[in-house]
């Protein structure tokens, strides 16, 4: 339950401009989970939200930048040590990977749920990454570098 209530926090804060915990539980609950103030504030704490300035000059919550957000949880090092090659192009990245992993690492990059990151089709040894535009794709595949070399 635990899993599926921050999955949707981070849905929500995606789609919408949150402010408050209690605007963030009133959508919650619109969306069919209950949660308290506490566990909504240990939530945010363990999802490492933050709040900055919209252009109107309130606040919303916003996720981790990805190098601290949850990637090792759900990516973790047996499937980065697969990856063996990491290059982009426009705003596709290509990822090699040991032979049948590719859909395994595919799944491991969706779970990092970045904003950049439109999607992933896997082969059997290679998955393209789609990525939201050129700018992002690159700063994408370097922080996928900088990941392989940390494990």
């Amino acid at each position: 339950m635990k899993n599926r209530r921050q999955d949707k926090i981070l849905e929500l804060i995606d789609k919408y401009d949150i402010e408050t915990q209690d605007n963030l539980i009133e959508r919650l609950q619109s969306a069919g989970y209950a949660a308290t103030q506490a566990t909504i504030s240990r939530d945010i704490r363990e999802l490492k939200l933050s709040k900055v300035m919209t252009l109107h000059g309130t606040y919303k919550y916003i996720r981790p930048p990805m190098a601290e957000s949850t990637i090792n949880t759900r990516f973790n090092s047996a499937l980065i040590e697969s990856i063996t090659h990491v290059d982009y192009a426009g705003n596709l990245i290509v990822i090699k990977t040991a032979s049948g992993m590719a859909n395994a690492v595919a799944t491991g990059i969706d779970s990092i749920k970045s904003n950049e990151i439109l999607g992933c089709v896997a082969g059997d040894d290679t998955i393209i990454v789609v990525i939201r535009d050129a700018d992002s794709a690159e700063k994408t595949c370097e922080k996928l570098k900088i990941m392989i070399q940390m494990m």
